[in-house]
């Protein structure tokens, strides 16, 4: 019987902790890792004994048409040598008693879900879904939750309580994301820490029942919206409304100090480790000689890492981690704007991991990738759709509204139709013309009927967009003069945008 799923929203708090509490709570993070590691290896072996036996085998040559005899027979399979979720339990209830202290530091409900987190990783595995497992090292196990909040890791009268441990949390009351996150009904608490500028920071999630607090600007139309999603821009014509909104917008870069720490990183690792490397070699660049770098040798695997490395690599990781939490802010202010205008969302098939093959850094600075899976789960949960259609079929980018297609390159960014229509910006037509689409078929007699209503729209859109591009070159070439030098970490999105405007766009 399926379980009844509800929704869910998490409250993030964080801690006030103290030295005592935050070596007790190392304590018991490591007794739990312990746990999900020994947890994860009886997982795999189990597996690999289901995948070995006869009926596992009997059970693949069973045609995919017979679902249901199919689906019993690996079921027998795994029953054959217990790979289950629940006799996962029953192994972490064990494990944990004949360990002892494990059973003190780590209560029965985390143990269990401790448990049913390597099960699922495994399961991974077995689904084709993963190649392999990952044990966790203390730096990478961060987190322990309950089951419920009537025991073990729980909310009590505002204080996170964990067995004897009760910790303070910071609580703002004018808030009303927190305050309505403690007032709505708890299912179950996580505890979690991240490093922050190289210290420890304790966090309590509550994982609440419901839905979340809706901030009142953030409201979500019942309308339809068609996008063209590109790498460092999305563009969007919803029902009286056209822009193109920029990714991760005024967020630094951080490009040179990275890149000193790197080599500076790089630096030490060859003072400290000389074995681990080729030796330097002469080379020829023109006219010159120059001394070149020896590479890494194949399975150099002892490494020792001096202080001086540990705080680089460490300077090096918070910044990182900043730029990604900057873009995420900027990226789900895009997400809220395009909701205001529907919810109802059509958008083309694109692959975002195959711009990662081409774009990399590009990817990685404006994660268009997450503005569409985020825009598609905020959508769902309000109760509308995300609809994605063929590129390949539709190619919006070469459709005239006549029905003619005429190939352009990367290069040309604005749209000339043939049936003698303005000028549009080339993003914001193929948007105007998703809104068209129906089961991968562009529909012309309704794009037709539907551009002179829009065309205001898209007009002061491209208007927008080549103002606000005249802006950022004149700001571009302030900067470059020698009085006023600024470094790239101060260049904006659009800035970038421009830059690689040539290579954005349609990439199929």
């Amino acid at each position: 019987m399926a379980r009844n799923q509800t929704s869910s929203f998490i409250t993030e708090v964080p801690l006030i902790v103290d030295s005592k509490q935050e070596a007790e709570l190392l304590s018991r993070f490591q007794a739990g890792r312990q746990l999900y590691n020994a947890c994860l290896n009886e997982a795999m072996k189990r597996l690999e004994l289901v995948r070995n036996s006869e009926l596992y085998k009997t059970a693949k040559k069973i045609p995919r048409i017979k679902n249901k005899e199919r689906c019993e027979a690996f079921k027998k399979a795994r029953e054959q040598y217990r790979y289950s979720e629940y006799d996962l339990h029953s192994f972490a209830t064990i494990t944990s008693k004949n360990s002892k202290w494990i059973a003190e530091k780590v209560d029965s409900t985390a143990q269990q879900k401790l448990a049913t987190r390597a099960f699922k990783a495994s399961e991974r595995v077995m689904l084709g879904l993963s190649s392999d497992v990952r044990y966790k090292v203390p730096s990478r196990f961060r987190s322990i939750e309950g089951k419920s909040n009537k025991q073990g890791i729980r909310w009590k009268d505002d204080y996170l309580v964990w067995g004897k441990l009760i910790v303070k949390p910071i609580l703002d009351p004018a808030n009303p994301v927190i305050r309505h996150g403690l007032e709505s009904p708890i299912k179950y608490v996580r505890l979690l820490w991240r490093i922050l500028n190289g210290k420890r920071r304790w966090y309590c999630q509550l994982v609440n029942e419901g839905l979340p607090y809706q901030k009142p600007q953030n409201y979500v139309s019942d309308g339809l919206v068609g996008l063209d999603l590109n790498i460092s821009n999305i563009a969007l014509v919803g029902d009286n409304h056209a822009d193109l909104l920029p990714f991760a917008e005024n967020v630094p870069s951080f490009t040179k100090e990275i890149a000193a720490l790197q080599r500076k990183m790089q630096r030490s690792q060859r003072v400290n480790n000389p074995d681990n490397f080729e030796p330097s070699f002469k080379a020829r660049k023109g006219r010159k000689t120059v001394v070149k770098k020896g590479k890494v040798k194949k399975n150099s695997r002892q490494w020792n890492k001096s202080k001086n490395y540990l705080k680089a690599s460490a300077k090096k990781r918070e910044l990182e981690r900043k730029k990604t939490a900057y873009a995420k802010t900027q990226n789900r202010r895009v997400i809220n704007e395009i909701l205001r205008h529907g919810k109802h969302i059509k958008t083309e098939n694109v692959s975002v991991k195959g711009w990662q093959k081409r774009y990399g850094k590009a990817i990685s600075a404006k994660s268009p990738g997450f503005v569409q899976s985020e825009l598609k789960r905020k959508a769902e949960n309000a109760g509308g759709s995300f609809t994605k259609f063929s590129t390949q079929k539709t190619a919006l980018s070469q459709a005239h509204l006549d029905g003619s297609r005429i190939k352009k390159s990367l290069s040309e960014r604005v749209h000339r139709d043939v049936t003698g229509i303005p000028e549009h910006h080339r993003d914001l037509f193929s948007a105007f013309l998703s809104r068209s689409v129906n089961q991968d078929m562009l529909v012309l007699q309704d794009a037709q009927n539907e551009y002179l209503r829009l065309e205001p729209a898209l007009l002061e859109a491209h208007q927008r967009h080549l103002t606000r591009k005249q802006v950022s070159k004149s700001e571009s070439r302030q900067s470059d003069s020698p009085s006023e030098r600024v470094s790239n970490e101060s260049l904006t999105s659009d800035q970038i945008a421009i830059a690689s405007e040539k290579s954005d766009g349609d990439v199929a």
